[in-house]
C-alpha cells in the first residue's frame, strides 16, 4: 500500500468523509475548489458537499477579516527573516488584486471569490478586504456569496465530469 492510499484511508477512516471535505475546503489555496470535486468523488449526496465545502471554507474568513492586519504588522517588526518574508509575499499578493477589488468594492470580493481559479477564494479575498479596511459584515457576506459562487460552478463541473466519466 502506497503512501497516498495510507493517507486516504488514514483519514476516511478517522474523520470520515464528511469531515474531510470540510477540512479540505479550510485549506488556503485548495478551498471548496478542491473540497467539492473531493465530495462528488467520495459519493457526497450534492446537499452535503455543498453545505461541508460552504462551511469550512468561510469559517476562517472572520478570523482573517478581523485579524490579519494585526497579524501582518507584527509580521513585518519581527526580527525573524521568515515572518518578514511572509509579510511581503502577501502584501504583493495585496498589491496584485487589490485593484480589482478597489473598483467594484464588494461586488468585486464576491467575484474575486466566487471565480475559482488559483490565486483567488475567500482566504485571499477576505486578506484583501481587511488590508483594504472595507467593513467587515459587508466583507464577510460579499465572501460568503463568492464562496457559493465558486461551490456552484465547481458542482458544477464536477458533476459534468463525473457524468462523462460515467458514459465510458
Amino acid at each position: 500500500m502506497g503512501i497516498v492510499e495510507v493517507i486516504e484511508e488514514f483519514f476516511l477512516e478517522t474523520v470520515g468523509k464528511e469531515l474531510c471535505v470540510f477540512f479540505c475546503s479550510a485549506i488556503p489555496i485548495i478551498e471548496c475548489r478542491g473540497a467539492v470535486p473531493m465530495g462528488t468523488a467520495l459519493g457526497l449526496p450534492w446537499w452535503q458537499t455543498a453545505l461541508f465545502s460552504f462551511v469550512g471554507n468561510i469559517l476562517p474568513a472572520p478570523f482573517i477579516l478581523l485579524f490579519i492586519r494585526s497579524v501582518l504588522k507584527w509580521f513585518a517588526s519581527s526580527k525573524i527573516k521568515f515572518f518578514r518574508s511572509l509579510e511581503e509575499w502577501l502584501n504583493r499578493k495585496v498589491e496584485k488584486h487589490k485593484g480589482k477589488i478597489e473598483k467594484y468594492s464588494y461586488w468585486g470580493i464576491l467575484l474575486f471569490v466566487g471565480i475559482p481559479l488559483p490565486g483567488t477564494g475567500a482566504w485571499t479575498g477576505t486578506l484583501i478586504a481587511s488590508v483594504l479596511g472595507l467593513e467587515f459584515k459587508k466583507s464577510l457576506l460579499a465572501t460568503a456569496g463568492g464562496v457559493s459562487l465558486a461551490i456552484l460552478i465547481m458542482m458544477t463541473g464536477s458533476y459534468v465530469v463525473k457524468f462523462i466519466v460515467g458514459l465510458f
